[in-house]
């Protein structure tokens, strides 16, 4: 039977996706492009400005690829990749294809493939709508967001900074407490918060302080971006190496079930 995850219709729909996206940033690039001969702009920098574009989403793209990687096993290749392509990032889709997931009562969560079509769409609906909101809510209320942000921050700029260190420690916060105490399937091995989980957890830390430590000591500014998706690649090769290293009854071995 085939896998409708990764059937005939969802590649070409991938595709469909891939080539707007593709044709978007070509238009306005030669759009760009045009306007900037036009008001006096030489060609030399023009070129300097589209390759360093381009070589600065490399970086981000390393990180897009390695959750890909990390959601294709549940969700198949195919709808990471679409979702991916269009606004989604690294740090929502996984989120919310978890918190779906774990909505739906799937046994495993993300850790299994999704077998169900209507709970696999279910999933794709949520991953979906979230990141469609900001296109809708942006353009109503963003001049009056800044507004207020701008008011807050001449009071006390200092609130701004306090605010974004918030939420992101408050979603680092959620990844650490699903390594340190997820519940797991108990007919499933090593489901759920155990050793393989904590060790792949500190490896990525390990990793990202070490290269944050080079970048800055050695002044390697270029490297800044490459920081996340190297360290997210070293815990995925850590969680396979420690699988087979230790012995079965320790890397296994679960706090919850």
């Amino acid at each position: 039977m085939q896998d409708f995850r990764q059937s005939p219709f969802m590649y070409a729909l991938g595709g469909a996706v891939v080539v707007f996206v593709i044709a978007q940033s070509l238009f306005f690039l030669v759009k760009a492009w045009k306007r900037g001969r036009e008001i006096g702009v030489p060609a030399a920098t023009l070129r300097g400005t589209v390759t360093s574009s381009v070589l600065f989403t490399i970086a981000p793209s390393t990180a897009i690829a390695a959750t890909v990687l990390a959601l294709s096993n549940s969700l198949g290749l195919v709808l990471p990749w679409i979702r991916l392509s269009v606004i989604g990032n690294l740090s929502y889709e996984a989120t919310a294809a978890a918190a779906a997931a774990d909505g739906l009562g799937i046994a495993g969560g993300l850790s299994a493939p999704v077998t169900e079509p209507a709970a696999f769409s279910a999933i794709a609906w949520v991953m979906t709508v979230g990141s469609v909101f900001p296109l809708i809510l942006l353009p109503l209320f963003l001049k009056k967001i800044q507004a207020k942000i701008g008011k807050a921050a001449k009071g006390n700029p200092q609130w701004i900074d306090l605010m974004s260190a918030a939420a992101f420690i408050g979603l680092i916060g959620a990844f650490v407490a699903r390594a340190l105490a997820a519940k797991g399937e108990a007919d499933r091995a090593g489901d759920g918060a155990g050793v393989l989980s904590v060790l792949t957890l500190v490896t990525a830390i390990a990793v990202m302080l070490l290269l944050e430590l080079l970048v800055e000591k050695k002044g390697w500014k270029w490297a800044q971006p490459f920081t996340m998706p190297v360290s997210m690649f070293a815990a995925m090769g850590a969680a396979v190496l420690f699988a087979h290293i230790l012995p079965e009854q320790i890397a296994f071995l679960v706090w919850r079930r």
